[in-house]
């Protein structure tokens, strides 16, 4: 049993592979040398040992393409797989997020984009339609930009509902469908938006990421835009957990594969100020469910080390103990293979990094 990691930066992909003690991992790459990789992922579902990359040309423009021998060869979609319809008035910017329905729906992948959108492929990722009914939600046009641009980010099927869909938007806030996506509600009850009137908008949060928490569906933790949260329902409403971390800004957050009580951030010192705070890169772990917050540094560089990790910078694979990854924009990429209690170098001076994920290969 191996590891695969993932990692998308801004001028290729990389692969790095790894035996089940993830003490060392073979890299190779770039693929893609020169383009943007906001969003990878594997599809292991129906025996397939499926690479998809979401590449970015500054030239070509943004495709999803395939691998299915670990990175030898890839598809190469002539015209474009994610591309609005006529009558939008839209184009595609950029793919953000790429993410497998679950074993249900073995030939289902979902894609967000900007400007935010869902796309939907029945084909394992070959092609993708708009999911209309999102796209024409009345909202939409209130939506605003963030720093980032425009982006539907987050895409979460339930693994208990095969109709229920999770997306979130920057700045949109969160959005849920419980009937395979023909509706779409909005679910931002308790989250702030200090940026817009009223103390709690029904959308417009600028929310940064979503976690799913393992063996229950209906707990959720949210990184947004300054502020830590948890919802125990399904993101009917949700709770602020900012309790014991040095900033509550931040952009991923990551649940642990196995114990849904368990979350972990990477916080930054605030929005002016992007990254890691007094100069010490650590890694925050709750294990009752954003109750309390302990700080995890072993390994990881406490001195000068300003660092940034963007909002797909961070993943966990689904060994026990859970292995955890995290790459950044000045290039590194540090793994542990306990839980986060002790970190290393797996590579550095790579490209900034933009999008970390992890694999168990059978």
């Amino acid at each position: 049993m191996d590891i695969l990691l993932m990692v998308g930066t801004t001028k290729g992909a990389f692969l790095f592979r790894g035996a089940a003690d993830r003490q060392s991992f073979e890299p190779t790459g770039p693929y893609f040398p020169g383009e943007s990789i906001y969003a990878l992922c594997f599809d292991g579902r129906a025996g397939r040992r499926r690479v998809l990359a979401a590449t970015e040309s500054s030239h070509w423009g943004a495709v999803v393409r395939c691998s299915d021998d670990l990175g030898a060869t890839w598809s190469d979609p002539a015209e474009g797989n994610v591309r609005f319809p006529e009558g939008t008035g839209a184009a595609l910017t950029r793919v953000w997020q790429l993410r497998p329905a679950g074993d249900e729906r073995p030939d289902t992948v979902y894609a967000g984009v900007e400007p935010a959108a869902l796309f939907r492929s029945d084909d394992a990722g070959e092609t993708f339609e708009l999911v209309r009914e999102l796209w024409d939600h009345p909202h939409r046009s209130h939506w605003q930009p963030g720093g980032g641009g425009l982006c539907l980010h987050t895409v979460l099927p339930d693994p208990a509902d095969p109709d229920r869909i999770l997306v979130a938007i920057s700045t949109g806030g969160v959005y849920r469908s419980d009937d395979g996506g023909k509706s779409w509600q909005a679910r931002n009850q308790g989250v702030r938006a200090g940026f817009l009137p009223g103390p709690e908008p029904e959308f417009g949060q600028c929310v940064h990421k979503v976690a799913q928490a393992a063996g229950r569906p209906d707990t959720l933790y949210l990184q947004n835009h300054g502020g830590l949260y948890r919802s125990d329902d399904g993101a009917e409403s949700w709770t602020d957990i900012a309790n014991g971390v040095p900033s509550d800004f931040g952009f991923p957050i990551v649940a642990h594969p196995g114990d849904p009580d368990t979350a972990y951030v990477i916080p930054l010192e605030s929005d002016r100020f992007r990254c890691t705070p007094d100069g010490k890169a650590r890694v925050y772990r709750t294990r009752d469910a954003g109750s309390s917050w302990e700080p995890l540094g072993e390994g990881l560089p406490q001195r000068g080390a300003y660092l940034t990790v963007l909002r797909d910078g961070f993943a966990s694979d689904a060994m026990a103990p859970a292995g955890l990854y995290f790459g950044t924009r000045t290039g590194e990429v540090f793994a542990s293979a306990d839980e986060g209690e002790r970190w290393r170098l797996v590579a550095g001076w790579l490209p900034p990094v933009l999008c970390v994920r992890a694999a168990v290969l059978s």
